[in-house]
């Protein structure tokens, strides 16, 4: 796991989340199955915060809205990063720590991109409320669908150029 610190600590988030979150994201990076990025308080580093996962995937083009299918190639499969598992903290939501971590993972997804090879982060949102959330952000949602796909070129456009890593 990565661990992303940031500011004053908050009140801790219930001991069932945190225990869930340990044994799913140990299980999952212990596999490659993901990798998991968790934002803790620098005062307190055992508070969990919230966090996000992400993973290759991929999807039919024929699964990819109109908006998008521009910004892919013509291949049985589109080549993507999945954006799975992002949560913040009851105590945490609505201070802007869920735009934060999104921010943190479209740039990881982006600079990723520049080495693997992604042409989209998709999302599968849980409700309605979340899917607004991605919406808002510029992700466009699949019809008849909670999925939502964001082209990396315009996740590019958004973060920049990604930062050498040494």
């Amino acid at each position: 796991m990565h661990r992303i610190t940031i500011g004053p600590a908050s009140p801790a988030v219930s001991t069932t989340w945190i225990a869930i979150l340990r044994r799913k994201a140990g299980q999952d990076v212990r596999r490659k199955a993901n990798d998991v990025f968790v934002v803790t308080a620098s005062a307190r580093p055992e508070t969990v915060l919230g966090y996000y996962t992400l993973c290759a995937t991929a999807l039919q083009p024929g699964a990819v809205p109109a908006a998008a299918r521009k910004h892919i190639p013509r291949y049985p499969l589109v080549s993507a990063t999945l954006l799975g598992r992002l949560a913040v903290s009851t105590t945490c939501q609505g201070t802007g720590l869920g735009a934060i971590l999104l921010a943190d993972a479209l740039r990881r997804a982006y600079a990723s991109a520049t080495t693997i090879g992604s042409c989209m982060v998709i999302v599968d949102a849980l409700n309605a409320r979340a899917a607004a959330f991605y919406a808002a952000h510029g992700f466009m949602q699949l019809p008849d669908s909670m999925r939502l796909v964001l082209p990396m070129v315009v996740v590019g456009k958004m973060v920049g150029p990604p930062t050498e890593k040494r």
